[in-house]
C-alpha cells in the first residue's frame, strides 16, 4: 500500500487522473444527460481551445518563464483571422497560416524584448498584453467580424459522432509537442534552460535563443487557439481571449509544471484540461452557479502547488 502510494506522489499526473474517473462516475449517476453522445461532443469541444492556451503557457512555464499576454495575443489574432477573412475576403488556408504568423512574430516580440531588455518576461508580457489588445479593440472597434467562410465555421461546428472536428487540431499539437521535448535537441535545450540557465549556459546552450523560441512557439500555440476560438464561436469576437489566463496557467501546473521551470508533463496538462472541462460540465448538468468554477480552480491551483511542493520534498529525501 505504502508503495503505490508513493508511486502516486511521484506520478504528476495520477491525482488529476483519479479525480476525472471518479467525476465521470459520479456524474454517470448524478446526471443522465451526462453520457448522451451531444453531452460528450460538448464536453470534448469545450477543451479544445482550453488545451491550446494551457500548451501556450506550459512552453513558458518549462523555460522559466511567464507569459501574460496568451489572452490578449490571442484575441488579437482572433480578430485578425476575422479581419482577413471579411474585410479581405481572404480563402481560410491563407487567412489561418497569415494569423499564425502573426502569433508567432508577436512571440518572438515578446522574447526579443525580454532578452534584449533583461526584464523579467512577466514584465515584458503583462506589457505586450496591454498593447497588443489595445491594437484589437482599436481595428475592431469592439465590433465583431461575423461573415466568416462558410467551410471555417462548418469545421468549428462539425463532428464524427461524439467526436468535434475542432479535436484534431489539439491532438495533433499534443503528439508534435511530445516528439519535441522527447526527441529534439531544442526541446531538450528549453527545460535545460528552465532547469538551470546558468548550467546550461556553461554547457553551451545559448539561454538567450532559447527563451527567444519559448516565446515563438507560445505565440503560435495561443495563436492556434485563437483561430479555434473564431472557429468554435462561428465569429471573431473582440473578447476572445480575456478569460483565458486563468485556464493558462491552472492547467499546466495542476498538471504537473514546476513553477520554477526544467518540467513539465504534457500528460498530465491534457488530463487536466479534461478535468476542468469536467467540472464546467458538471456546473451546467447540476444547475450550479458557474463562479464556483473559478473557486475551484483557484483551490486547484493552491493544491497542485502544494503537492508539487510536497513531491519536491519527499524526491530529495529519498
Amino acid at each position: 500500500m505504502n508503495r503505490f502510494l508513493s508511486l502516486a506522489v511521484r506520478t504528476q499526473w495520477s491525482g488529476i487522473f483519479a479525480a476525472v474517473l471518479i467525476g465521470i462516475a459520479a456524474l454517470s449517476l448524478s446526471a443522465p444527460a451526462f453520457l448522451t453522445e451531444f453531452n460528450w461532443f460538448v464536453l470534448l469541444r469545450s477543451i479544445c481551445v482550453s488545451l491550446l492556451v494551457a500548451f501556450s503557457q506550459m512552453v513558458m512555464l518549462g523555460v522559466g518563464q511567464l507569459n501574460l499576454s496568451v489572452g490578449a495575443l490571442g484575441g488579437l489574432i482572433a480578430i485578425v483571422t476575422g479581419g482577413l477573412m471579411e474585410a479581405w475576403g481572404w480563402p481560410t488556408v491563407p487567412a489561418v497560416l497569415a494569423a499564425l504568423g502573426v502569433g508567432a512574430a508577436a512571440g518572438c516580440l515578446n522574447g526579443w524584448l525580454t532578452v534584449r531588455t533583461g526584464i523579467n518576461g512577466f514584465i515584458v508580457t503583462l506589457a505586450t498584453a496591454s498593447a497588443f489588445t489595445g491594437i484589437n479593440l482599436g481595428i475592431t472597434q469592439a465590433v465583431p467580424f461575423y461573415n466568416l467562410p462558410a467551410d471555417f465555421v462548418a469545421f468549428g461546428n462539425g463532428r464524427l459522432g461524439l467526436f468535434p472536428l475542432l479535436l484534431i487540431v489539439p491532438i495533433i499539437v499534443t503528439v508534435l509537442l511530445v516528439i519535441f521535448f522527447a526527441r529534439t535537441v531544442q526541446g531538450r535545450y528549453l527545460l535545460a534552460v528552465g532547469g538551470n540557465s546558468h548550467a546550461a549556459e556553461l554547457s553551451g546552450i545559448s539561454v538567450s535563443r532559447a527563451i527567444m523560441f519559448a516565446h515563438t512557439l507560445s505565440g503560435l500555440l495561443a495563436a492556434a487557439a485563437g483561430v479555434l476560438a473564431v472557429a468554435q464561436l462561428g465569429s471573431a469576437q473582440p473578447t476572445i481571449g480575456a478569460d483565458w489566463l486563468v485556464i493558462s496557467f491552472a492547467a499546466p501546473i495542476i498538471g504537473g509544471a514546476s513553477l520554477a521551470g526544467g518540467a513539465i508533463s504534457i500528460t498530465g496538462t491534457v488530463i487536466a484540461v479534461l478535468l476542468v472541462g469536467l467540472i464546467q460540465n458538471a456546473m451546467v448538468l447540476l444547475a450550479v452557479d458557474p463562479y464556483w468554477v473559478t473557486f475551484l480552480l483557484g483551490a486547484l491551483i493552491l493544491i497542485a502547488v502544494w503537492i508539487n511542493r510536497y513531491r519536491a520534498v519527499r524526491v530529495g529525501e529519498d
